[in-house]
This record gives structure tokens, C-alpha cells and sequence, in this order.
């Protein structure tokens, strides 16, 4: 029992002496004054990355936001800011994720703790600053998110992620008021801070607080007859004859406020300043008479137009919906750890294979240089001297045998190099993410009109190209090998960039599922025609009422245009915005159209020439007044992109087709046979082709964006496009009371038989073709059948006979 209260008193002692050398180093007074060392030099550090950010903070964003997967070595040799890779990533978490440009207040905090365990002294304001430096460090960062919605750039970037998320659920609890809720917080720290419990204290609070009781008493009485007499002087006689306008009191009262703050400003400047508060105040109470009095009344009121005009800013569309935010980069998935590299091995396999398979040709190569991308590694080869370079262009399914590789694409000559490139695919691809190129400084900072980006080069570079500069884009791509998601792509780097007053879209989808997603923006983005049901355009016959009533916009458009004195919208809209134009006289803020069709193959099967007309017609004319379209076709044959659309289409993309000869039609040359489906495109606007592999967007991210957007407050309704007539549409002229002697057997069979087609009526009731038409024209007119749907039949509108009796009953009562 003793041996083990020995052993228990003993362990004790061992863990009190372990105890007291812990708690020794840290009551070590060298560790205090290294500590406050630290934290001196650390708020020096702080203050020179933040003021680094401000310049630098934009260009390093991508390079912090990737630090963790990329050598350090490699990004501090990328990075701008003053202090390295360090500064940029502490910039980057007080700053831009935290707390924005109040992160500036954590610098006295830190470094007057230094001072104080440095010195080893109290200091008695020390608490009061920590106080207003916590305080406005929130209510700072919390003010600019406040003021940095609905924006983009430089207000967002210090306002602090924090600072925004809170001014946004600020601003859906509140709204407007979280205004006065900032200025009440400022309010009561003010009065708790400094001790204010009546507003008398800050009344009493004035210049004159520091002269003494018996030199205000006589202040102004000694001066005050000395100074109304200098007042009269500079006065013109009229308007002192005029002065009894004005009580004695008020008089005094400004006076004694001038003469008080002489005691300590200039008495020039002063008295200057009086004159001319008395010369206003008498002009506005009652105009002078007298020709010198008028003219210094009209100088007076022009400056004041002046200052008016000076201060009236250019007209803002986007104040039709003030409170818009654009999209984050949040409602997008992250796949930045999904990057695949093309190892050191695949790319010597690859070169030797293509060594290999052209040396058994005879054909030597003097150099050979590889440029990885995400889908596809360019070798370039310089071949000896002597070589046909279609002798290497005839290789191509030869070389693709060799290395066992499909989508092998030879470029013979690669334009602007004296090189022959080979194309091959790579093993493992790389999946390009929407995040990752819209984050992109290239697409965030772009300048563009109607910026797109598409995706990424063979040389990793992100592809961004101005709609608006296209100016008309014409897809095609078989089925399952990305066009839907290029469309996707391309309408959701618009919403990215646009505010709803800046663009509309006319949507065109006749397979009536693949842009249904986009409806939930119909009040924000989306256009159609003022009787319109939906917003996506599904009937073939709507389709060409919209397209007609497009080109009927485009005309309007000119009109304006040419009144103006302006050659493009571009002119036209700044000309506006500087107010230079007047909208008593029918002007306005003109946004651009963009009109997508995702399926032109069905439309022209459907309605031929009556698409076409419309399509060609906008193509050929509407690119100045910023009416643009993307035209996509699964099948690219030339029935459907005809030698009309196809020559106003100069910007062309396409993805993987299924044979040479559609390649032919899309891009005037081979070469989309050869990719290798899942995004991977070539894209031309004049000669030259740029392989591109498309960035990808799922449906799920579309549907947040549009979620996000379709939440906000939008216009009370779509944009209304003009009114269109069809003059040949006959059952806007049919009348009634002239009906075949046929028409009720007619609506009888077609009701009999619920199938509104002209052919059911050529066999039932044996007629030609002529009158069967006219029938069913007079039958849509009725109200018994719908409107043409191209080869499909047309819906039968009375389901039952008794209707279908007592509607003609009502007819026949007409005559």
C-alpha cells in the first residue's frame, strides 16, 4: 500500500514539473517580444498585400484559386502582387473571400498589440480602437455588399464575399430598408461609443465652444453695426430700398452666424459668401425690375442649368430593373480536380508511331514539337526538304492505323507556319468545365458586345468570340455529339455577361423539349410576339409569324437608325445613352436579339420557303441594327442550309458529322467527320479552323441559372416583338356567310372521324384536291379545326356532335 502511494505521489511530482515547464515558456519574455514582433510585422505585411490587391488583385485571382493543385514554384513566379504568392493569398482570403476593403482595420489592431506587449505598457485608447475597428470592419464590409449588387468588377472585389452574402439576405428580409437599418447600427454605436444620452450635447457643439462666456457676449454686438454697413455698401442701392422684404430677425440672425465664423476664417471670404446668399434670396422671393438686376438674374439661373446639366448622368437601362444581380459562379459545379495529364509516355509513343508510319513512306522529319490541349495533342512536323506535302495529307487513315487512334486530323499546311500538323487524341480527355472558363479574366473582363466562350484550345487557351462581330453563326452536328450543350453554352455566357434590358432572346425550338428549360425568364430575357402563349416558339406557324415579325423590328430599327444619323446599334445606343437623342420623337434604348433555332431541318421540311425567306432576309440585313442569329441543323445536307442562308452564315461550328460530304456543307471543307464526338468542334469565321474542345454545362447547372434569374423581379412581360399579319392566310379572310354546300357533311366527317386533314376529306366525300382546301380553310375559320401544323394533321377542336350541331345551327342562322 505505502510502495504504491510512493509511486502515485512521484508521477504527480513528474507531471507538475512538465506542467511548470510548459506554462514557463510561455510567461518567457522573449517569446512575448518575438509574438509582438510578429504581429507588428505581419499588419506591415498585410497593409502592403492589400494595397497590392487593389492594382494585382484581379490578374492573381485564378492563380490563388488554383495554388493547392499547381507547383508553388510556377505560380510565384505568376503572381503580381508585391508580396508573392503569400500576399496574394492573404489578399485574397481578408479581402475577397472575408471581409473586403474593411479588412484594412485588422492592420491597427494588430499592430498596436505589438506595440503594447513590445513596451510592455497600458494603452488606455488601445480599447477603443479595437472597438471601432471591429465594429466598422462589419458594418463596412456589410455597407459595399450592400452597394455592390447588381454590379460587377472592382465594388464587388473589396465589398468581401461575407459583405455580400449578408447584404444579400439583408436585401431579401428588407430590401431598400436595409439601408436605414445600416444607418441606425451607425447611430447607436455612435451613441453608445460616445456616451450620448441627449441630443442637447450635440446641438451645443459648435465653433464657438472654445471662446470664453464674456467674448461671446460682445462679440457680436461690437461688430455688428460696422458689418451691416459694409453689407449696404456692397449692395446696389435697389435691393436695399428693397430690404424690408426681409425680417429684421432673419437678418440678424444670418449675420451673427457670418460674423461668429469671421473670428476664425477669412473676413473676405466670408462677406463674399453673404453677399451672394442675399442677392439669391432676393431674386427668388421677388424678380428685380431694373435691366442690371435682370442680367444678374439670368446669370444666375443659367449657372444653376448649368450646374443641372453638369450633374444629370447618361441614361442607365439597366435601372429598369435596378435590383438585378447577375449570376454567380456558385450556381456552377467545380470539376477543377478532374484535370487529366497527358503523361511524358503517351506523347513519345505517339511521336515515334508517327516517325515510324512515315518512314515506311520514305518521308523524313527534320523537327517535331507537340502542344497537349484538352482533347486532342498537335504535333507539328517540319518534314525534310523535297516532300509533297499531299503526299503526307493522303496518310491520314495510315498514320490513324499506326497509332491505333481515332478523329486523326492532318492540317497540311498549318496556316501562318511553315509546319504540317497531326492531330491525335488524347488517351485520358480532359473535361472542360463551364466554371473554369467563365472564371477566366479573358471571358469575366471581355469588353465584347455579345461575348461567347466556347470552350478551350488545342493550346489550352479559353476561345472567346463576339456574336455581334459574327455576326450570324450557323451549327450543325449529329446526334448525341454536343450541339445542345454548345447551345447551352453559348446562351448561358450571354445571361453571364448581359443585364435583361441589354439583350433578348427569340427562342426556337421545334422539338419543343431541349430550350423548354429557358421559359422560367420569359419577363427577363426572352421575346415574342404580343398574342404569343409561350415564350418558346414551337408551331411551325409561329415560327414564321415571328420571323416576319422580326424582320418588320429590323425595319423599324433602320428607320431609327436613319434618323439618328447612326450606321449600327452600337452608335445608335451610345448616342442614347449620352442623351443625345429624344424619345418625344420615338427614340429608345434598343436591346440586341438574339434569335435561336435548334432545329432548321424541321422547319424547312415543314414550311420551306416561308422559313427561309424570313431567315435569309435577317441574315443578309439585320447584323447593323443587332438582330443576330445561331441557326443549328442535325443534318447539315443542302436542302436545308440552302446556297441562300449559306452565304450570309459567315461564322460556321460544327461538331462530329457522319460524313465527309456534310462536313463539306457545313465548313466549305473536310475535317468534322474526323472528330471525335463529346463536345470536340471546329469553328471557322472566314478561312482559317480552330479545333475546339466545347465546355460543358449539365442540365442541372442550366436550371440553377435560370432559377436564379427567373426568382428576381423582372418586366411585367416578355418583349413584345412587332404585330405580323399574313396577308395569304386565308381564315383571317374567309367569310362564313359564303360557305360551301358541302361544309356541314364536311365538319361532320372530320368530327366523326377526330382527323383534320385535307386528304380525309378528298376520299370521304370525293372531292378534288382545290376544294378539300378551301373546306378545310372555311372548317379552321369555323372554329372545327386548328391552324396548319405542316405534314401533321390538324388538331380537331369540337370533340362531340351535339357541339358540332349546335355550332352549325349558329351558322345557318346567319344567313
Amino acid at each position: 500500500m505505502a510502495e504504491n502511494t510512493y509511486r502515485n505521489k512521484k508521477k504527480e511530482k513528474t507531471e507538475k514539473k512538465k506542467l511548470n515547464i510548459e506554462l514557463s515558456f510561455f510567461k518567457d519574455p522573449r517569446l512575448h517580444l518575438a509574438f509582438g514582433l510578429f504581429l507588428i510585422v505581419f499588419s506591415i505585411c498585410l497593409f502592403i498585400a492589400f494595397t497590392s490587391y487593389l492594382f494585382t488583385g484581379n490578374a492573381d485571382q485564378s492563380i490563388v484559386e488554383s495554388f493547392w493543385g499547381i507547383s508553388v514554384v510556377e505560380d510565384g513566379k505568376e503572381v503580381e502582387n508585391w508580396l508573392g504568392l503569400m500576399g496574394a493569398s492573404l489578399s485574397h482570403l481578408f479581402v475577397y473571400k472575408w471581409f473586403g476593403i474593411g479588412a484594412y482595420l485588422f492592420i491597427p489592431i494588430f499592430f498596436l498589440n505589438g506595440v503594447k506587449i513590445i513596451n510592455k505598457k497600458e494603452m488606455p485608447y488601445l480599447r477603443s480602437v479595437v472597438k471601432v475597428s471591429v465594429f466598422f470592419i462589419f458594418w463596412i464590409t456589410l455597407t459595399l455588399g450592400y452597394l455592390a449588387l447588381g454590379t460587377e468588377g472592382f465594388l464587388h472585389n473589396i465589398a468581401g464575399g461575407y459583405g455580400y452574402a449578408w447584404a444579400n439576405y439583408a436585401n431579401s428580409i428588407a430590401g431598400w430598408g436595409t439601408a436605414l437599418l445600416l444607418f441606425f447600427a451607425l447611430a447607436v454605436f455612435g451613441i453608445y461609443f460616445f456616451d450620448i444620452k441627449s441630443f442637447e450635447k450635440v446641438k451645443n457643439l459648435d465653433f464657438s465652444d472654445d471662446v470664453d462666456e464674456e467674448e461671446k457676449s460682445g462679440f457680436v454686438s461690437e461688430s455688428f453695426e460696422d458689418e451691416v454697413n459694409k453689407i449696404k455698401e456692397s449692395i446696389p442701392q435697389e435691393e436695399i430700398q428693397e430690404e424690408d422684404e426681409l425680417e429684421e430677425e432673419e437678418l440678424l440672425g444670418a449675420v451673427q452666424f457670418e460674423t461668429r465664423i469671421e473670428k476664425v476664417e477669412k473676413p473676405k471670404q466670408q462677406l463674399q459668401s453673404l453677399e451672394l446668399e442675399v442677392a439669391v434670396e432676393d431674386i427668388e422671393e421677388e424678380p428685380p425690375v431694373e435691366e442690371e438686376d435682370e442680367t444678374l438674374a439670368f446669370d444666375v439661373d443659367e449657372g444653376v442649368e448649368e450646374e443641372l446639366a453638369d450633374e444629370s448622368e447618361n441614361y442607365d437601362s439597366t435601372l429598369d430593373l435596378p435590383r438585378y444581380i447577375y449570376p454567380t459562379l456558385e450556381l456552377l459545379n467545380d470539376h477543377s480536380g478532374s484535370r487529366v495529364q497527358v503523361t511524358r509516355e503517351e506523347l513519345e509513343a505517339n511521336k515515334d508511331r508517327i516517325v515510324e508510319t512515315l518512314g515506311h513512306y520514305k518521308i523524313g522529319i527534320s523537327n517535331i514539337k507537340a502542344t497537349i490541349g484538352p482533347t486532342v495533342t498537335l504535333y507539328e512536323i517540319v518534314p525534310e526538304a523535297g516532300v509533297k506535302i499531299s503526299k503526307i495529307k493522303n496518310l491520314e487513315d495510315d498514320i490513324a492505323l499506326g497509332l491505333a487512334a481515332l478523329g486523326i486530323r492532318i492540317i497540311a499546311p498549318i496556316p501562318g507556319k511553315g509546319t504540317i500538323g497531326i492531330e491525335v487524341p488524347n488517351t485520358n480527355r480532359e473535361m472542360v468545365s463551364i466554371r473554369s472558363v467563365f472564371s477566366t479574366e479573358k471571358f469575366m473582363k471581355s469588353d465584347m458586345a455579345l461575348p461567347v466562350v466556347f470552350g478551350k484550345t488545342i493550346s489550352n487557351e479559353v476561345f472567346v468570340v463576339d456574336l455581334a462581330k459574327m455576326p450570324h453563326l450557323l451549327m450543325a452536328g449529329a446526334t448525341g455529339q454536343g450541339k445542345s450543350v454548345g447551345i447551352n453554352v453559348l446562351l448561358a455566357s450571354l445571361l453571364y455577361k448581359k443585364h435583361p434590358s441589354q439583350l433578348k432572346f427569340v427562342l426556337v425550338d421545334p422539338k419543343k423539349v431541349e430550350l423548354s428549360i429557358f421559359s422560367k425568364i420569359e419577363k427577363h430575357f426572352l421575346a415574342k410576339l404580343p398574342d404569343g402563349e409561350e415564350a418558346i416558339i414551337t408551331d411551325t406557324k409561329k415560327v414564321v409569324h415571328t420571323l416576319n415579325s422580326l424582320c418588320i423590328e429590323m425595319d423599324m430599327r433602320y428607320d431609327l437608325l436613319k434618323e439618328a444619323n447612326c450606321r449600327n446599334l452600337k452608335e445608335y445606343n451610345d448616342k442614347f445613352v449620352k442623351r443625345k437623342l429624344n424619345p418625344l420623337k420615338g427614340h429608345k434604348y434598343m436591346p440586341y436579339i438574339v434569335v435561336v433555332i435548334d432545329e432548321l431541318a424541321d422547319l424547312m421540311m415543314t414550311a420551306g420557303k416561308e422559313v427561309e425567306t424570313p431567315i435569309a432576309r435577317l441574315a443578309q440585313l439585320a447584323r447593323a441594327i443587332g438582330i443576330h442569329l445561331v441557326v443549328a441543323t442535325q443534318r447539315p445536307s443542302v436542302n436545308v442550309i440552302t446556297g441562300i442562308i449559306k452565304a450570309n452564315f459567315p461564322a460556321r461550328l460544327s461538331f462530329k458529322v457522319t460524313s465527309k460530304i456534310d462536313s463539306r456543307t457545313i465548313l466549305d471543307t473536310g475535317g468534322a467527320d474526323q472528330l471525335i464526338g463529346m463536345g470536340d468542334m471546329l469553328f471557322t469565321q472566314g478561312s482559317d479552323l480552330t479545333r475546339v474542345q466545347c465546355a460543358f454545362i449539365d442540365t442541372p447547372e442550366v436550371e440553377r441559372v435560370v432559377d436564379f434569374i427567373g426568382d428576381q423581379p423582372g418586366y411585367d412581360h416578355a418583349f413584345h416583338l412587332p404585330e405580323y399579319f399574313d396577308e395569304n392566310d386565308t381564315s383571317m379572310n374567309i367569310d362564313l356567310s359564303d360557305r360551301d354546300v358541302m361544309f356541314d357533311e364536311a365538319a361532320r366527317c372530320i368530327v366523326s372521324h377526330q382527323q383534320g386533314s385535307t386528304s380525309l376529306l378528298q376520299r370521304k366525300l370525293q372531292l378534288g384536291y382545290n376544294r378539300a382546301g378551301r373546306l378545310i380553310d372555311q372548317l379552321e375559320a369555323a372554329g372545327v379545326v386548328g391552324p396548319f401544323q405542316g405534314s401533321k394533321a390538324r388538331e380537331v377542336l369540337i370533340t362531340d356532335e351535339h357541339s358540332l350541331e349546335q355550332l352549325l345551327n349558329e351558322l345557318n342562322g346567319i344567313k
